[in-house]
Formats: structure tokens, C-alpha cells, sequence
């Protein structure tokens, strides 16, 4: 090639390589992020704008979400299914939500009597966990990310003080998952409604007690309006894990970058919600006492007691589920948990008790 023809060709590629950037650089993909959360709701709802945020900016503008809270764009709990029929392809909530499409969706959220969120999040990231959830997942369309650590979660608002099982009978009451099933067998009537429905529900009887999160949501949604007796804390939901939820299909067609941006972002916020929680549940549980006249309880030992019975019954029901998959997540669970908790109760528990009974300057 002679030297003109060769830098005539140079100055073209050159050329089209400096056309040609920019309109790669340019590619944009929107995403909308239903969620299960009141707008602006301290902690979760907050958190769902915060994950799209990250989410956002990460990717430097090239996965930007629009975050739609509970029935802005559809019903708090119609969110997973909009990701299974695409017309939203995250949402924002609680994998037990779904318990009625597959009981082994609670695992992924928190089970009576079960995992602390360090335990859970262990199970998820390092002793197949995640692997199962795809499995279970995997019949939505959908791929799930533990995005959010509750922590231990409070039994619930009552209007009176509860002094054993009699108590309990006939009681309406909301709370969701395998807890739920727990408070049954134990004679409530369980109800599973959004947070954002629980308030007039309980303001108009259809409710008699509610259980949600913990004082940080409690005190935001006003329970303490209606009732004075608060339980701390609950033995049903142990260490409670928010999801995300993104249509498995959008997900694989996104360049493997913004898969792994997505996936880093959940991390993030799953550290970054538990100590929103850990920082404002004690703050906010001082002004439900000392501001609102709120009075708190332990439960008495005889529902304690009855409820670990309750929640071994169930256990051993989805041991023997006519679902294969739902026996295999129950095995791997209660296998991890048996594991997992000698950790816990050997050196986490003795300290506390150590500290409780030892420790205290002011």
C-alpha cells in the first residue's frame, strides 16, 4: 500500500472509531423497580430508592431505575408478579410474600425460630443458598438478591397484654410467611396485608394486633395509636432479609458489568439497611415509651414455648411436601442452621449474656 493510500485509510478507521464511541457510550436502558413499600418509608422504602440510586450511578447512568413504591404503579403485593410478566423487571420486598406460588420462598426471607440474618446471609452466599433460590426462582423467570437486614424482627402490637395461649384464640392478627402458619396453629386467625394497609385495619377492627418490622417502621405507621402493648421480641421472624427481584431474562440480555453492578449494589444495601435499623430501632422505641406511653413486653413462656412446638411442626411438614424442590431447600436449611448455630450460641450468646449481666457505663 502506498504511504498516501495507507494514511487515508488510517485517518478513516480513525475516524469511525471517534463516530463510533460515542454512540456506545451513549446507550441508556431504563428500568422500572416496583416495590412493596410506602413511598419514602424509613429504612425499606428508603432503601429501595437508595439500591436504584446506586444502581444509577455505578453504572454511570447506563441501568438508570425508576423506583415505583406500593401502588403506584401496581398493588404492594402484585410486585413479584410483575417482574414474572415484565412489566417491571425489579421489585423491592420479601421473598415469603410469595409463599403461596412456593412455601420455600420464606427460607430466603426468615423462618420461626430459624436463622439470625449473619447465619442467613452466610447460608445465602456461602452453603448453597443461593444456588437453591435460583432453583426456586428459576420457575418465575426470576433471579433473587438478598438486599436489605432487618434484623430481629418485633413480635407485634397488641391491644392487650397477653398473658398466655387463651389470649391468643380467635385473635386477628397480622403476620406474614411461616410465622404466620406458627400464630395459626396456635389459634390466631392470620391475616397478610402491606404495611401501608395495616394501620386501618387495625383503626377498624378488622385487625385486633399487627406485627410489621420493628420501632423504626412501628413508630412511622403509627400503631402505637391504636395499641399500647408492644412485644419484643419475635421468635417468628429471627433475622429478616429484603429481596431483589429482576426478571431473569432482562437480567442475562444486560452486558455482564452491569450484572455484576446490580449484584454489588444488593451487597451494599443489605449492610447499609441493617444499621439504618440497628442505629434508629432504639431511638425510636424510646419515643413510643416515653412520648407515646407505649409499654413493652417479652412474651410469657407458655407462647414461647407453644410456638417452637408449632414451628417444629412445620418444619417436619415441609420435610414431607409433595414438592421436591421445597424438601431439598427445607434438608439444606435445617442442615445449615444445625451448623450454623453452634457459632452463634457458643461465642455470640455467651457474650451477650456477659455484657447483659456485667457490663453497664453510662
Amino acid at each position: 500500500m502506498e504511504r498516501r493510500q495507507f494514511l487515508g485509510a488510517a485517518a478513516l478507521t480513525a475516524a469511525g472509531g471517534a463516530l463510533a464511541a460515542p454512540a456506545i457510550a451513549q446507550e441508556r436502558t431504563t428500568w422500572r423497580m416496583v416495590t412493596t413499600w410506602p413511598k419514602n418509608f424509613p429504612g425499606l422504602g428508603v432503601g429501595a430508592q437508595r439500591l436504584a440510586d446506586r444502581i444509577t450511578t455505578m453504572s454511570d447512568g447506563r441501568l438508570t431505575i425508576e423506583v415505583y413504591s406500593a401502588g403506584e404503579l401496581v398493588p404492594p403485593l402484585g410486585a413479584f408478579d410483575a417482574v414474572i410478566e415484565g412489566s417491571a423487571e425489579m421489585s423491592h420486598g420479601a421473598a415469603y410474600y410469595w409463599q403461596n406460588k412456593s412455601p420455600a420462598t420464606a427460607y430466603f426471607t426468615g423462618v420461626p425460630y430459624g436463622m439470625t440474618s449473619r447465619e442467613l446471609a452466610s447460608w445465602i452466599r456461602y452453603m448453597g443458598g443461593q444456588e437453591l433460590w435460583d432453583e426456586v426462582y428459576d420457575q418465575f423467570g426470576v433471579k433473587g438478591f438478598i438486599n436489605g437486614d432487618t434484623g430481629t424482627q418485633a413480635g407485634g402490637w397488641f391491644r392487650d397484654e397477653l398473658t398466655g395461649l387463651s389470649d391468643l384464640q380467635g385473635l386477628k392478627f397480622r403476620t406474614p410467611g411461616l410465622g404466620g402458619k406458627v400464630w395459626e396453629k396456635m389459634g390466631a386467625t392470620v391475616v397478610n396485608m402491606a404495611g401501608g394497609e395495616i394501620f386501618a385495619a387495625l383503626q377498624s377492627g378488622a385487625l385486633d394486633a399487627a406485627e410489621f418490622v420493628g420501632p423504626y417502621n412501628d413508630l412511622a405507621l403509627g400503631f402505637y395509636q391504636i395499641a399500647k402493648n408492644y412485644y419484643l421480641s419475635s421468635f417468628t421472624e429471627p433475622g429478616l432479609a429484603t429481596e431483589l427481584a429482576v426478571n431473569k431474562a432482562k437480567l442475562a440480555a444486560l452486558p455482564a458489568d452491569l450484572q455484576m453492578i446490580i449484584e454489588i449494589a444488593c451487597q451494599a444495601e443489605y449492610d447499609q439497611i441493617a444499621c439504618d435499623f440497628y442505629a434508629n430501632d432504639p431511638r425510636s422505641l424510646a419515643v413510643l415509651v416515653d412520648e407515646h406511653g407505649v409499654k413493652t413486653h417479652q412474651f410469657p413462656e407458655e407462647i414461647l414455648e407453644a410456638g417452637a412446638k408449632a414451628s417444629a411442626e412445620i418444619f417436619a411438614e415441609l420435610r414431607a411436601s409433595d414438592d421436591a424442590l421445597t424438601q431439598k431447600v427445607t434438608e439444606n436449611y435445617l442442615a445449615a442452621l444445625n451448623l450454623l448455630r453452634i457459632r452463634t450460641q457458643n461465642t455470640d450468646t455467651p457474650f451477650l449474656l456477659a455484657r447483659e449481666k456485667y457490663f453497664n457505663v453510662s
